[in-house]
């Protein structure tokens, strides 16, 4: 019986355009009930040494520069919209527009407004889409979502989440097209503070208003003169240039179910390395997860016990997806294993038609909340978020 090909196009291949390339390859041996066949078929990237990158160490079947040629290509059945955030919206409604599904990188654009273009046209299209939150794929959080939805905590009074990093911390970090905001948008609340707003949706619920503050703490940066891939590998000049968007932000929140919380984050921390954490707070319990300790969650339900605190929980084959990876607790998945849960889903909603994966519009939905952050520490008032339309999946339980 022969299984389905599904012919794959990349357009991007930075960083994230190649682990998009693995997760696809990872497929066949992680989720063989699939029953599907990955074709890579085309790549796109306007630098040549990618492109033959491509060809010649993936095993992508040719390589262009223009992404018109890709998305016309009859043989590249779903797309991996990979670029940087400021030529998403302008893919992403060509993508639409040609009828291909498509697995995009958040944040979907440089506003909520271009966000908002994506999803909807992905929705009037028909065209099943995936964004990249993978941090809601690690099994802890997918256990921790479970325990709150299942009434274990009681009623949720609050949370905490803070996404605090140091890629930006030095000084002499390369004036990429990350710091300017016509191509970027905002800085960290786009960049790694749209995963901690889908964090929270995904596992507490809503997020209705916010009240926020930011700062850039480094003004100036060396002009680069050689790209590099993801955040490094790049060569920078003497000349330096302004810094044009947030190093840091600070967050209040409040959400549809009555729960308050705080969101911070910050890209030039010195010390905290990828500590990207959720803290969830109940009547009846709380749990606790950290980025650094991916495959671990603290948990305290009730508070009559001889022994009352956290009880510390490795992953195991009980929580979601996780055997997938990894025979037993104590043998941990990475961060790239989040990826391959991701394709997967987006696979599965391509197969079946049903929304499965994150979708465009939890995408639109994290923008929304970008946009009332940036909004409220312009003015220093609390900002509504804007509802969207389309379904999105941090609603389903």
């Amino acid at each position: 019986m022969s299984r389905e090909v599904l012919g794959i196009g990349v357009i991007g291949l930075g960083w994230m355009g190649r682990l998009h390339t693995r997760s696809y390859k990872a497929l066949t041996e992680h989720y063989p009930e699939l029953d599907v066949q990955i074709r890579l078929v085309n790549i796109c990237d306007p630098i040549e040494a990618n492109r033959a990158f491509a060809v010649e160490s993936l095993g992508f079947e040719r390589a262009v520069e223009d992404y018109h040629d890709l998305l016309a290509d009859p043989e590249v059945d779903i797309v991996s919209i990979c670029s940087p955030n400021y030529l998403h919206r302008e893919i992403a409604l060509a993508t639409a527009e040609a009828g291909k599904p498509f697995w995009i990188e958040k944040p979907m654009g440089v506003s909520a407004e271009q966000s908002k273009d994506i999803a909807v046209a992905a929705q009037n299209a028909g065209v099943v889409t995936c964004v990249g939150f993978n941090y809601r794929h690690v099994p802890a959080i997918e256990k921790a979502r479970e325990l709150v939805r299942a009434g274990r905590l009681g009623r949720i009074t609050n949370m905490r989440c803070w996404l605090l990093a140091d890629y930006a911390a030095s000084p002499q970090g390369p004036l990429t097209w990350r710091y300017d905001r016509k191509l970027a948008g905002a800085g960290i609340v786009g960049d790694l503070m749209s995963h901690g707003a889908d964090l929270v949706q995904y596992v507490c619920g809503r997020i209705s208003s916010v009240s926020a503050l930011t700062d850039t703490f480094i003004i100036e940066r060396p002009v680069p003169t050689k790209a590099g891939i993801g955040h490094s590998g790049w060569e920078v000049s003497d000349q330096r240039g302004s810094v044009g968007n947030e190093d840091y932000v600070a967050m209040m929140v409040r959400l549809d179910n009555g729960a308050v919380g705080t969101l911070e984050s910050s890209r030039v921390s010195v010390g905290p390395r990828a500590e990207y954490a959720l803290e969830v707070y109940g009547t009846a319990g709380s749990l606790r997860w950290n980025f650094e300790r991916m495959n671990e969650l603290e948990v305290c339900c009730g508070f009559e016990n001889e022994f009352q605190g956290y009880t510390r929980v490795m992953a195991g084959p009980d929580f979601p997806s996780f055997s997938l990876f990894q025979p037993g607790a104590g043998v941990s998945m990475g961060f790239d294993d989040l990826k391959t849960v991701e394709a997967a889903q987006f696979i599965q909603s391509v197969a079946t038609g049903r929304q499965l994966a994150p979708s465009a519009a939890d995408g639109w939905a994290a923008a929304e909340v970008d946009e009332a952050t940036v909004l409220s520490a312009t003015d220093g008032q609390w900002h509504d978020v804007a509802r969207v339309t389309g379904q999105t999946t941090h609603d389903t339980v």
